[in-house]
């Protein structure tokens, strides 16, 4: 019932978005996978919708955002997307961002060319003149001209959404194929059965995870927000390992996708997230071992740019204490180094390793 708008909890109540907006929020959240069949790759991006503040996001998963596959190894989106399928991909996205996803939604290129067709084209500023893919000869004139305000069609959009220059990041394209969902959603219809419509006429295979009737009703509710000015798009930004920096997990985790929000099942595994500041690159790697082979789930928050003597290791949620020094017996450093603070969005308890961590004791 979640698309419906019926779960408890989720009406304002009249209150202006302002004051609820510093309590518990309602998030629903999809993934949509665009799947490139001509040129290849994917392209990945989270649909959010807070009921709470009336607000809408498209948030941009880049390809190299590291996840944990079902063996527990570390991969990338990319792969997952390619290896896992769409529940692995989903639990990996939960996992690292604290979401709570509701489902997948595939759309490959053929299916939003015919997307964009079924809404009237769509109208955005693009940021690049796009060849176009069936050319005959070079030189032709471009099939997607820069400027604003240009009036794309399902072959035009597909072209931009696709779209990377030579020697440009993944991110270039990814923000284009963002911006062709958000002009998408600015022309779909906001009543629920016409929307619904909409997703039926493209007749795609849909993941069991949603059907016909939840993808409409859930875009006709972004598409309100779209309409409304309501809407934005964010990129998640991951560092060049893949990992998340903590200005990332504050500014697009907590806020957007309420990461922190999300309390871990009983029982769960409680989430380690490891700094190293040690100035040896192999100490995560000794500490990630140490710490699976203890029942916690690593994860990895990059090297500090300096190293500290010190090791440091905080919680955030009170009930966490007793996890945080658990942790610390498990890595061999003195409980001392456990303090209440702030740490990375994603943990449960967060570990800077300092050079008082010993890479070679083991303490299996």
């Amino acid at each position: 019932l979640w698309y419906a708008g019926k779960l408890p909890g989720t009406s304002s109540g009249g209150k202006s978005a302002a004051t609820t907006a510093t309590g518990a929020q309602n998030r629903d959240v999809i993934v949509v996978h665009l799947h490139n069949t001509k040129g290849g790759g994917t392209s990945t991006a989270l649909l959010v919708d807070n009921t709470t503040t009336k607000q809408g996001t498209t948030v941009l998963l880049p390809n190299s955002l590291a996840l944990t596959d079902d063996s527990g190894s570390t991969t990338t989106l990319a792969k997952s997307v390619g290896d896992d399928g769409s529940s692995g991909t989903r639990d990996a996205i939960d996992t690292v961002l604290g979401t709570n996803i509701q489902g997948t939604w595939r759309l490959d290129t053929p299916y939003l060319n015919n997307l964009v067709d079924l809404v009237g084209n769509i109208d955005l500023t693009t940021n690049a003149d796009v060849p176009d893919p069936d050319a005959k000869k070079k030189g032709e004139a471009p099939l997607v001209k820069k400027g604003e305000n240009q009036t794309l069609s399902g072959k035009m959009a597909v072209a931009y959404a696709t779209y990377r220059a030579s020697g440009e990041a993944q991110n270039a394209q990814l923000e284009r194929f963002g911006q062709v969902m958000q002009g998408v959603l600015r022309k779909l219809s906001s009543d629920k059965q016409a929307a619904t419509t909409t997703v039926q006429t493209l007749a795609q295979i849909l993941d069991p995870s949603l059907t016909d009737q939840d993808l409409g009703a859930f875009l006709a509710k972004l598409a309100d927000l779209a309409k409304g000015g309501d809407y934005k798009t964010a990129l998640l930004p991951v560092q060049p390992d893949g990992t998340l920096s903590e200005s990332a997990t504050n500014s697009v985790v907590k806020d957007v996708l309420g990461g922190t929000a999300k309390s871990p099942d009983a029982g769960a595994a409680v989430r380690v997230g490891i700094k190293n500041a040690t100035g040896k690159k192999d100490a995560t790697e000794k500490a990630r071992v140490v710490l699976v082979n203890g029942g916690y789930t690593f994860l990895d928050s990059g090297a500090a740019a300096t190293a500290q003597s010190v090791s440091q290791i905080t919680y955030t949620d009170a009930a966490r204490k007793n996890d945080a020094i658990e942790v610390a017996k498990t890595l061999g450093l003195p409980t001392s180094t456990v303090k209440k603070g702030s740490g990375s969005s994603n943990a449960d308890v967060s570990v800077v390793l300092g050079q008082d961590y010993k890479v070679t004791s083991s303490t299996g």
